[in-house]
């Protein structure tokens, strides 16, 4: 089970994992952040970032250390992360790498009513998804390896996850296309029945009232 959090919001792992290394304010984390494409590996909402860095500070996560102008930019305020602070970084990273917790993509939840439309539609809407999904996964792979030429490996497993990740899925839809085309999907002639002639299989209307009696 999750632990509760300080401060939840995942950008805050993100601003602890920057200032670990040295003093930033704000604008340089935000710089080091987009650099490393931490955009790409977490949901980020940059307007948020000096309300998240406000938040660790109040928390004892993060405390202030200066404060200067240069010129006519507004003032900044630098920051470095506490002990407190790298206690929380330590035993949240250990919490997302060592504690599985079900998440639900968008496209679980497409899957999850498929079933609304017509075969014939679903399965090119999968054929459309695999060409974009097999056309991405081929710029990341040439991205990867590029990348992979000048930084080390343990800065880019995440994106080597990514990549696993969308591949399996690509193979997912392979299979199920197979299925949908061949037709040796189970329940694929009563779903076909069911749009030609608006009425409930049978056996998904027992189905149904079984869901009701629970």
């Amino acid at each position: 089970m999750a632990k509760r959090r300080r401060v939840g919001n995942l950008l805050a792992l993100a601003v602890l994992s920057a200032v670990v290394q040295r003093p930033m304010h704000p604008y340089e984390m935000a710089a080091v952040l987009r650099e490393r494409g931490k955009d790409q590996d977490m949901p980020i909402k940059w307007g948020s970032l000096y309300t998240v860095v406000a938040n660790l500070t109040r928390h004892g996560l993060l405390a202030a250390v200066e404060s200067g102008r240069q010129g006519r930019r507004p003032e900044r305020t630098v920051y470095r992360i506490t002990d407190a602070g790298l206690e929380e970084l330590a035993d949240w990273t250990r919490e997302l790498i060592g504690v599985p917790e079900r998440e639900h993509p968008r496209f679980e939840a497409g899957l999850s009513v498929l079933g609304v439309l017509r075969p014939d539609e679903a399965t090119e809407l999968l054929r459309q998804r695999l060409d974009r999904l097999e056309d991405q996964l081929a710029g990341q792979r040439a991205e990867l390896a590029r990348v992979a030429r000048e930084v080390p490996r343990i800065f880019l497993i995440e994106a080597e996850y990514d990549l696993a990740v969308r591949a399996a899925e690509a193979d997912w839809i392979r299979g199920l296309l197979d299925e949908l085309i061949t037709g040796s999907l189970p329940g694929l002639a009563q779903w076909r029945a069911w749009h030609e002639t608006g009425a409930v299989p049978p056996e998904w209307a027992e189905l149904a009232e079984r869901g009701t009696e629970q």
